[in-house]
């Protein structure tokens, strides 16, 4: 189960071939009284695979290139769970 992507440090460095787990809820954000409706997406990667993933890394999944925002860990440090814009 899983996608294939390219993983790559800073966005710029060699891309490094990973599985990810790919999900992309959208989520409303508010804004001047008017709500909008952001596209997100939130890809669960095994900690193991990539321990250095931190934000401004970049996932490349097809055609969409994905930047991670922000990187947070499972309590038992097995899963890192990215939050990423398009």
């Amino acid at each position: 189960m899983g996608t294939d992507a390219e993983w790559r440090a800073g966005g710029t460095a060699p891309p490094v071939a990973v599985r990810v787990v790919r999900q992309a809820p959208d989520r409303v954000a508010g804004a001047f009284d008017v709500a909008i409706v952001q596209a997100t997406d939130v890809l669960t990667i095994a900690a193991a695979d990539l321990p250095a993933l931190g934000p401004g890394d970049t996932f490349t999944i097809l055609a969409d290139v994905l930047t991670v925002q922000h990187v947070e860990r499972s309590a038992s440090q097995a899963f890192a769970t990215a939050f990423c814009r398009r």
